[in-house]
Formats: structure tokens, sequence, C-alpha cells
């Protein structure tokens, strides 16, 4: 009786219960997931963590393009920050992305607020001015330098006007402004699509509550319409000064860094000393430093969004 007994609790002892159906769909759904993240996982270790922690290596070398490469520690940080090129570059680098971003945020502002007003023709207006955003930067950069020429377009419209024409490329006083402006012109049609979508998202019941309050176009504006695209608003700013720490074509095409070094910006300038004196650790050294500079700008712009930008609408 008792071996019976033992063999019969033996049998009926049950077996691992199976997970239960929410616990499987979440496995499921995990390796699903996985799956479709590892293509974008892969290409950013591959074309982002690598070259990072590369340049990283290379900028503690004097690592030539064609030769040995030599370990010099912290060498290239301390020549760089006693190099006065480095400061011109990084100055100009400074107020190019100041000047740039606030232009290119007012005329965008500007723009998107004229297109709101219910004009006809004015998905026409957004497409003519998105284009300059879409074709590419280095044609671009060709037409507006013909156009800033000695004998161009622009010089040829102040002379029959009666007024001198400047060198606007190869004078030390314009050659920045006008790679400021020939930026401007290429970028802020991409703003004013993200600040029209700001735009799109306000009540116009809010809007019209503000207009029976009796408020004129000026107190709308401040009080009612900045404050609600304000995240929108946030998010060009942020784009828009990133982008201009990378400013680069431009510059390259237009006044190649001159005249002297009045339009010598970081990223013309790693250039440089990358591929055209052979100093690729100087030059990852340049890249290190540029990308702190753009964190800490960023930094300072997510710190200081608490103050003026409105998620509540």
């Amino acid at each position: 009786m008792e071996v019976m007994t033992g063999t019969r609790t033996a049998a009926a002892a049950p077996s691992d219960p199976d997970p239960p159906p929410k616990t499987r769909r979440r496995r499921d759904d995990a390796a699903v997931a996985a799956l479709f993240l590892a293509p974008g996982l892969a290409g950013f270790v591959l074309f982002i963590v690598v070259p990072l922690g590369g340049s990283a290596v290379i900028s503690l070398y004097e690592w030539p393009l064609f030769g040995t490469p030599a370990f010099v520690g912290l060498d290239n940080y301390s020549k760089l920050f006693g190099d006065p090129a480095f400061f011109t570059a990084l100055t100009n680098t400074l107020l190019f992305a100041v000047v740039y971003t606030a232009l290119n945020l007012a005329l965008a502002l500007g723009i998107a607020l004229w297109l709101g007003t219910r004009m006809k023709g004015a998905g026409i207006w957004r497409v003519v001015f998105f284009l300059p955003v879409i074709t590419p930067m280095v044609a671009n950069a060709l037409v507006w330098r013909l156009m800033l020429s000695d004998d161009g377009v622009l010089n040829a419209a102040l002379g029959r006007a009666g007024v001198d024409g400047q060198s606007w490329l190869s004078d030390s006083r314009f050659a920045l402004a006008a790679v400021i402006a020939m930026s401007v012109w290429q970028s802020f049609g991409y703003n004013v699509v993200v600040i029209t979508a700001g735009l799109t998202s306000i009540p116009k019941e809010i809007l019209e509550a503000s207009r029976i309050d009796g408020t004129n176009p000026w107190q709308r504006l401040r009080y009612t319409i900045l404050p609600m695209i304000s995240p929108s608003l946030f998010f060009a700013s942020t784009m828009t000064m990133i982008g201009a720490f990378q400013v680069f074509v431009q510059a390259q095409v237009l006044t190649r860094g001159g005249p002297g070094e009045s339009t010598n910006t970081l990223v013309l300038y790693l250039y440089r000393n990358g591929f055209s004196f052979d100093r690729l650790g100087y030059a990852s050294a340049i890249a290190w430093v540029l990308f702190v500079v753009v964190m800490l700008v960023t930094a300072v712009q997510f710190a200081g969004q608490r103050r003026w930008v409105n998620y509540d609408k």
C-alpha cells in the first residue's frame, strides 16, 4: 500500500506551469522590438560610437595622414588652447551662431505669422520658402558667390541706383555678414514649417476670446501666441543653434575662410588642419572641443527653457 500510494503521489505531482499569456506576449513583443531595433542600433554603433571613440584616441596622437602615429597625450589640447587661430575661429563661430539663430528665428516667425493670416496661396508660398532647404547647399553657395562678387548682380543693381558697390566677399567688414545672410536664406524655410505647425495647434477659441477681450495684435502675439508656440520655438532655436556651430560649406565656398581669418569657423579650421596640414590628431582635438562647446550651449538652452517654454495649453 505504501509503495502504491507513493507512486500515485509522484504521478499526481503537477509539472512546471506554463508562463501566463501576458508574460509570453511581452517576451514575444520584446523579441520583435529587438529584431527591428537591431539594424538601427548596429548602424548607430558602427557610424556614431566607433568614430567617436576613434577620434578620441586619435586626438591623443600626433597622427599624420600618411605615416606612423606617435602618442603625445594631451599635447594637442594644450597646443590648441595656446593657438590664436583657434580662438579666432571660435569667436567667429560664436558670433555666427548667435546672429544667424536670431535672424533665422525672427524671419521664420514673421513669415509663419504672415502665412497664418488666411491669405490665398499660403501653401504655395510655404513650398517656395522651403525650396532652398532641399536645394544642395553647395549649389546655393555658388549662386550667392556669383551674386555677391564684385561684378555680380547685387553690385550691378546698386550701380543702377547710383550707389557704389562693395567687395562683399573680399572685405572683412562684410564677409561674415554675407556668410550669415546666405545661411539664413538657405535654412529659414525649415523653421517656417516648424513654427507654422505650432501656430496651427493653437485653439481658435483662445484667439477669439483674446480678440473679444479687446487685445491688439501685438498683445495677442506677446501674451497669447508666443507662449503657446514656445515649445516649437524652443525646438527650432535648439536645432538651429546646433546647426550653426557646424557651419562649413558656406564659409568654404563663399570666402574660404577669408579675407584673413574673418570667416574662419571651427569646422573649417578642423578641416584645414586634418586634410590640408596633415594633422589628424590636432583636428580630432578641435572636434572634441567643438563637441563640448555644443553640449554646453545645448545644456544652457535646456536649463533656460523652464523660464519661458510653456507645455500646458
